[in-house]
């Protein structure tokens, strides 16, 4: 999918690690929430609440949830789980947008 339709967007944006991660919330008519980001290069660790399903629209990175033991290589058109109440470390190799969609359950 490349358009939201009939969405709300906060206008203060999500910033991290001195501006190098940067998001904005929308919100569905369902209610759902949803981030649309960019991540320059870099690396970065991310905690999570809620599962989370990120997809990367555009860019390159390397990938390790929390008890993997290894790196795995994602890139544009791919898409990965994040488990609740865990992290994740992404090595950033070229500039990634993304978008991120949160489950409560």
């Amino acid at each position: 999918m490349d358009k939201f339709k009939d969405v709300n967007v906060d206008k203060l944006a999500n910033i991290y690690f001195q501006g190098n991660v940067i998001s904005r919330n929308i919100f569905l008519k369902d209610g759902s929430r949803k981030t649309l980001g960019v991540m320059l290069p870099g690396k970065y660790e991310f905690n999570t609440e809620a599962r989370e399903l990120m997809e990367i629209m555009s860019g390159k990175l390397n990938l390790k949830i929390q008890n993997d033991k290894e790196w795995k290589l994602i890139k544009d058109g791919m898409d990965f789980n994040i488990p609740k109440n865990s992290f994740f470390q992404v090595e950033v190799l070229e500039l990634v947008n993304y978008t991120c969609s949160y489950f409560n359950d």
